[in-house]
């Protein structure tokens, strides 16, 4: 070929490849029974070569992604045996998980007798048990935070497990739901491996594989030219997540280094793991940090594992950051992720200051509720909240938004309504919650929940005590806050995160966090 064809046959061969997740998201979303996957889109699909290296992913959750390495790592290392036909199914955070409602099923794909490629998706699934309804408890150990599944064969050669798939069914309070987002993953599967199968009957199996090679290689070689022309240099920082359920927090330390062979991260000076279930384990500080560097170099490098190949991340175990079992991990794919965000950017900006905004909310402002619906049968509910994005040398921050490391969208209010038996009165911006600057951080969130029936509730949220941070002379975001709004009208502040029952006609009030501002007001 020639360097032309050569540069049109990588364009094309990215987007066949990438389009084969993409269309196995649409099939979870369009398939799915929970309002969190088929409305919220609370879940990430990507394909993988033989030997386990991200080949392409959909445009789906960061959090979820950039794990996924860790768990086709766990599952080729556990799993000897693959045949046409297997699906294995995994959530242990221990064994590559992410945290235990995050469901990840892999099929490997063969061609002829060939284990070619891997099919992985991961699904937020609403309840996988525990100790609280919606199952992102404030627990201490893991074991309160549901049913743990390592990596093991759910179909076999075609054959359903059916003893293990009950036991799923049976350790979940939604059991019809949760077999439904698993046939919904099953389905995407059977299109990825249908999508396959056409390209290779159109190019040949061999150009098909030589193009994901081809792929993985190009794209370490433009990572390698976009960080070329960074400055090179060293920085630290830090920053405090706060112990649920305690006055305490727990310190993030980055060191960051750039240099002409790549980067390294090191949250090796990170505090040591806590009894509370923001702890994460190793391959959510990856996610993090592949998240971070993507946002940073251009968006036209392909988003595979070459292009992870010129970073280096390096953890301690035993620590926040690489937590040993039985550590509580609920909490460290949702709120520590999004620290180790803010950490992450904060030590780049030193760096590179106009590419970094300053911190957005910073949160993800977990809610689960749990109860019996209008007909008495059991409901779980799970959403996260948007809230201010920080500014940025180009403009202001967006106001309302998930960001970073959830990729959701929100649940409508009318689906919403509609499934649970509890209203939304209010869902509005937090007006003036951004910080200020030459450019302002966007608004965070205002939404009120009023309960028609008795509930348990959950929060997990961050960010509380702690503010979003401007950078270049920009003010901080505002913190979020929470209220119990009781029958009679009275207004009772509340933690952080907590589990609390709600009764008929009280409310809870929740605000998100704004975004930090960035420059100063008389900046030029």
């Amino acid at each position: 070929m020639s360097e032309a064809t050569d540069g049109i046959a990588i364009t094309l061969y990215q987007n066949r490849f990438r389009q084969v997740a993409e269309e196995m998201g649409e099939t979870i979303k369009r398939s799915a029974f929970s309002a969190n996957i088929k409305e919220r889109e609370d879940h990430s699909c990507a394909l993988f070569n033989h030997a386990g290296e991200m080949i392409a992913q959909a445009a789906h959750i960061p959090v979820h992604l950039g794990a996924m390495p860790a768990t086709l790592n766990a599952v080729r290392a556990r799993i000897k045996d693959f045949a046409p036909g297997d699906v294995v199914i995994v959530n242990d955070p221990y064994a590559g998980g992410t945290h235990l409602p995050d469901i990840t099923l892999v099929s490997p794909f063969f061609h002829e007798k060939e284990l070619a490629f891997f099919l992985v998706s991961r699904a937020h699934h609403s309840d996988v048990g525990g100790m609280t309804p919606g199952s992102m408890p404030l627990s201490t150990e893991v074991f309160q935070e549901g049913l743990i599944l390592p990596p093991v064969k759910l179909f076999e050669e075609g054959q359903r497990n059916e003893a293990l798939f009950q036991v799923i069914l049976k350790n979940t309070r939604t059991p019809h739901e949760r077999q439904g987002d698993l046939n919904a993953q099953l389905a995407a599967h059977e299109i990825g491996g249908t999508r396959l199968k056409q390209l290779i009957a159109a190019d040949g199996y061999p150009q098909l594989k030589r193009m994901a090679k081809v792929l993985l290689d190009y794209a370490e070689e433009k990572v390698g030219a976009a960080l070329s022309a960074w400055p090179k240099g060293e920085a630290t920082f830090s920053d405090n997540i706060t112990i649920p359920g305690t006055s305490k927090s727990a310190a993030i330390h980055c060191h960051l280094c750039i240099d002409a062979s790549g980067i390294v991260v090191d949250f090796t000076g990170t505090d040591d793991q806590v009894m509370g279930p923001i702890n994460a384990v190793k391959s959510i500080v990856d996610s993090a940090v592949f998240y971070v560097c993507r946002t940073l170099w251009p968006a036209s490098i392909p988003h595979n594992g070459g292009a992870h190949r010129p970073v280096q991340i390096k953890t301690r175990q035993g620590s926040l950051l690489d937590a040993r079992s039985p550590a509580g991990v609920v909490g460290g794919n949702v709120e520590t992720s999004q620290r180790i965000v803010d950490v992450l950017y904060g030590a780049f900006a030193q760096l590179l200051p106009e590419k970094v905004p300053a911190a957005s909310q910073g949160t993800m402002n977990n809610l689960t509720i749990g109860g019996l619906d209008h007909d008495g049968n059991p409901y779980t509910y799970y959403e996260t909240i948007g809230g201010g994005h920080g500014a940025h040398a180009l403009g202001e921050g967006l106001s309302g938004r998930q960001s970073h490391m959830t990729n959701t969208r929100n649940t409508p209010i009318e689906a919403l309504e509609q499934a649970y038996p509890f209203w939304i009165e209010t869902y509005a911006l937090r007006e003036n919650s951004g910080g200020m600057g030459k450019y302002q951080g966007g608004d965070g969130l205002a939404r009120t929940y009023v309960f028609e029936k008795e509930a348990f509730v959950t929060l997990f949220s961050s960010r509380r005590r702690q503010a979003p941070y401007g950078l270049t002379g920009g003010a901080p975001g505002q913190v979020g806050n929470q209220s119990k709004v009781n029958s009679k009208g009275e207004t009772e502040p509340l933690p952080d995160s907590f589990t609390l029952t709600f009764f008929p006609g009280e409310k809870l009030q929740i605000q998100t966090p704004g975004g930090g501002g960035f420059g100063t007001e008389e900046s030029p």
